[in-house]
């Protein structure tokens, strides 16, 4: 709010308030946004007129139960409940994957213990590579329960 200095009575400097805005800087800034808008609006409309199909998908297949690879913290691994080693693990997951078309395009997913070396887990990875398993998934515990 401004105040007006008045040269009568009451003291050197006493104050009355003054009653009246500047809206200078109010205006300005009303404007500059008017010609933003007024020249953005133009170019997020869409000019060209398509017809689009109706999104009805079909339904899909199921998709195949998944494969989960667990590290325990003392190295052990399994592949669903069964166990198995480092050196068998793709032989192993292609049995456990059966008449899959292509067993090496199936997503794998990996669920390790928190206290896993980060070595056993880098073995289990690199062995997937070795036998063609490129799809991998890591599974976390979900906290938002």
């Amino acid at each position: 709010m401004a105040a007006k200095l008045s040269s009568g009575g009451g003291g050197r400097y006493s104050e009355d308030t003054m009653a009246e805005i500047n809206v200078t800087p109010f205006v300005d800034v009303m404007l500059v946004l008017l010609i933003i808008f007024m020249v953005a609006a133009p170019l997020a409309s869409v000019t060209v007129k398509v017809v689009l199909p109706p999104a009805v998908a079909p339904p899909g297949t199921n998709p195949p139960k998944p494969i989960y690879i667990s590290i325990q913290p003392n190295g052990s691994l399994f592949i669903q409940d069964f166990k198995t080693d480092l050196s068998s693990l793709g032989d192993d997951l292609r049995k456990q994957l059966g008449t899959v078309r292509n067993p090496t395009k199936e997503r794998i997913f990996i669920r390790a213990d928190t206290n896993v070396l980060y070595g056993d887990f880098m073995g289990v990875m690199n062995m997937l590579q070795d036998n063609n398993f490129y799809s991998v998934a890591l599974v976390g515990e979900d906290n938002n329960k």
